[in-house]
């Protein structure tokens, strides 16, 4: 079905030559349709199929009603001469509106002015800002006299009592200043007390440089893992709790992101709310103007809702949610409402609150689900390996996330094989190298078999990143490991060389997974990223269909308390899931995306 389900702001369909626009109507269960050809800009579309709505629905009122709208679809309405004249009417109003005409310069405000009022003499300050000085100066004023009531007759305590409301806030800023001036000179004053001298004595001391005994080997720590072999890498100590965080999960699990809500003392207080004043009039007219507020006896209109859903706009920009797609989201709400009949004891907010929720989690819960070890086990019957490509900006946490589902691969028994493909930025590699010996550590050879669960196959800096990454999966075929994770450079979304560099090293190794790692920081940020990405990788894609962003993991989730907005975000603009989300610096934390956890983060007040 063309028609969207929760995606508002878009109410056209186009299909080859031909463009569909349609409207609901959720009253009578209706649905208009407008066709006509792609290539005509008919700009009187949108009014047609409104006057031939309201037309139609009040022509037809009384049977829609009486039979309802399934007891008339076998019927015949008598409705052409109507909608030729409406027609008429829309196209006649579209030949109406004549273009704009600019200004000329003598119709301009610039021309009223003379050159003797550009001009500024030297020393001479601009009059606006000596009035500015003057009011100032009158406040100021101001503030002094009612700091000082004593002094004031009683004729002056009259006349200045609506210039006292006016200047609470100026009081008590004068207050809080005069208080931190006290306690700056007492401090100001202890501070001056004499220093012993032996402490005037310390000083940083100079570092001594060994500079005669200066070698490059001993400085050279790039030797070990040249080509993929861990064995060179030497174990290292270090602490297991720490890398691990939780040692009472269960291994291999992806547990779900957790979040207890207020929502239900919320709601009480809206449903009370509203009949408290209704009471305090008395009698049972106060009574009944409660229930008829409450009792669903009238249809929701785009009037009632228009608060409510400014106000949601508001609470979901202020939680990160990208500022377009919050007006999307609520226009969406709106069009599913309008016309439906509410239920028994329940209020417009109530309403409202519950339609977006519903619509959140739909977005949260794409068509299409990655389900990451069912597609390593298909690899493995087709005895390939299973590869994932990371992709994203720069510092959103690509290779420390790519450790963290190293970790939770192996931990399902899977072998994994690193590739280093971000030959740019320094230390990179090393910073692969690093994971991979505590991860050989945590899950070492004899635990599995004699068997090596993680290597790093890495060439150094400055070479070309899809041919490392065809190199590794070669290898990884070989030496029969399951699953290679590739690891890229950041990039802006707008640098096109690099871009570029991108769509080629993914059309050239057609991996299984691209994943877009984004952190939950930004706000409307993300949907820049997602879109230039997408239209980067197409673009610059040498296949007739190209290779798109394929899930999402999401960075830093443990920053951010409830302004969980990017995951709205990320999944509306690119319909795809959230495969993983990063929540701490342990390899451990590392979770699966709950989306009624997030939604409910997300409506908090």
């Amino acid at each position: 079905s063309p028609l969207p389900q929760e995606r508002g702001g878009n109410n056209s369909f186009t299909h080859e030559a031909l463009t569909l626009k349609y409207k609901l109507d959720n009253q009578f269960e209706l649905v208009f349709v407008v066709g006509f050809q792609k290539i005509l800009t008919l700009t009187y579309v949108d009014k047609l199929i409104d006057d031939v709505h309201k037309e139609f629905r009040d022509k037809y009122r009384n049977e829609f009603q009486q039979k309802g709208t399934l007891g008339l679809l076998n019927g015949t309405f008598d409705f052409k001469d109507d909608f030729m004249r409406l027609l008429r009417d829309a196209e006649e109003s579209s030949k109406v509106r004549a273009p704009t005409v600019m200004k000329t310069f003598e119709q301009s405000l610039k021309s009223q002015k003379t050159v003797k009022c550009m001009i500024e003499t030297r020393g001479e300050k601009p009059k606006e800002k000596v009035k500015n000085k003057k009011n100032k100066g009158s406040k100021k004023e101001g503030t002094e006299a009612v700091a000082a009531p004593g002094k004031a007759s009683a004729g002056d305590k009259q006349s200045s009592g609506d210039r006292e409301e006016l200047t609470k806030d100026e009081i008590l800023q004068k207050n809080r200043e005069e208080f931190f001036r006290r306690h700056m000179k007492a401090g100001e004053k202890s501070s001056k007390s004499p220093k012993p001298e032996a402490q005037k004595e310390k000083g940083k001391k100079p570092r001594v440089w060994d500079l005669e005994n200066s070698n490059a080997k001993v400085l050279d720590y790039s030797n070990s893992a040249t080509n993929g072999n861990a064995e060179a890498c030497p174990v290292e100590e270090f602490d297991p709790d720490a890398a691990l965080g939780d040692r009472n999960r269960e291994p291999g699990r992806l547990y779900d992101l957790e979040y207890e809500s207020d929502e239900e003392a919320e709601e009480e207080k809206v449903v009370q709310n509203p009949s408290k004043p209704s009471v305090k009039k008395g009698g049972l007219g106060g009574m009944f103007g409660m229930l008829k507020g409450l009792v669903g006896s009238k249809s929701l209109t785009r009037e009632d809702m228009d608060p409510v859903l400014e106000k949601m706009k508001d609470h979901l920009i202020a939680k990160n949610v990208a500022a377009e797609i919050a007006v999307q989201l609520c226009e969406s709400v709106a069009k599913k409402l309008e016309g439906k009949v509410m239920g028994t004891f329940t209020t417009v907010t109530s309403t409202v609150k519950q339609a977006l929720q519903e619509a959140l989690v739909q977005i949260l819960q794409p068509q299409r689900r990655v389900d990451v070890l069912r597609d390593v086990m298909d690899a493995q019957r087709h005895r390939r390996p299973y590869v994932v490509t990371f992709c994203g900006v720069n510092g959103v946490g690509k290779s420390t996330n790519l450790a963290k589902i190293s970790f939770w691969l192996i931990e399902n028994g899977f072998s994994v094989l690193i590739a280093a493909c971000d030959t740019f930025r320094a230390g990179a590699v090393e910073q692969l190298r690093t994971h991979t010996r505590r991860l050989n550590a945590l899950h070492p050879p004899e635990s599995h078999g004699g068997r090596t669960m993680v290597q790093l196959y890495e060439k150094g800096y400055g070479k070309d990143a899809a041919g490392i990454a065809m190199e590794a999966i070669a290898y990884a075929r070989n030496q029969g490991f399951d699953v290679v994770l590739v690891d890229t450079a950041g990039r802006m979304q707008d640098n096109a060389p690099l871009m570029t560099a991108l769509a080629k090293l993914i059309a050239v190794n057609t991996p299984d997974l691209v994943l877009f790692v984004g952190e939950a920081l930004v706000g409307n940020e993300a949907v820049d990223q997602l879109v230039k990405f997408n239209k980067a990788l197409a673009d610059h894609s040498m296949a007739q269909t190209p290779r798109l962003i394929d899930g999402i993991v999401l960075t830093k989730f443990d920053t951010i308390d409830d302004k969980v907005g990017a995951a709205i975000s990320m999944t509306y603009i690119t319909s795809k899931p959230i495969v993983f989300v990063g929540t701490g610096q342990t390899y451990c934390d590392l979770r699966s995306l709950n989306a009624k956890a997030v939604v409910a983060a997300l409506m908090k007040a």
